[in-house]
């Protein structure tokens, strides 16, 4: 029973730090990466199919970065909207980490208008 007790204040302990951590727009920018995602999962279902590489053998679980690269090197995504987006919400990232506000809402906005593209 004592293990219970410190497993349930370990796990509330950490969720609570998290909660302390979070930056003005995290959830905003937690909302924008779920959308880019969505936007890759149908492109990569909807769109045409490319010959599986070498690193997809690898035993690794592809990324949205990896994701995105192929979707743009067979043409569902293109190569300028994924470098809006990715640096979009790298900047949007750094923002909120500084507690920037105005420049995070800016960033994801230019990731929006490039997601809807």
């Amino acid at each position: 029973m004592c293990h219970l007790r410190l497993l349930v204040l370990a796990a509330a302990l950490a969720a609570s730090a998290g909660a302390v951590h979070a930056g003005p727009c995290a959830q905003q920018i937690a909302l924008m990466q779920a959308l880019f995602d969505a936007k890759l999962q149908a492109a990569a279902r909807n769109g045409p199919t490319a010959r599986e590489t070498n690193a997809a053998t690898d035993h690794r679980q592809p990324t949205p970065d990896s994701i995105a690269a192929a979707e743009s090197r067979i043409g569902d995504i293109s190569p300028g909207v994924v470098t809006v987006i990715e640096t979009g919400m790298a900047r949007a990232r750094e923002a909120d980490a500084a507690n920037d506000r105005a420049v995070c809402e800016r960033a994801l906005a230019e990731v929006e208008r490039a997601i809807g593209q």
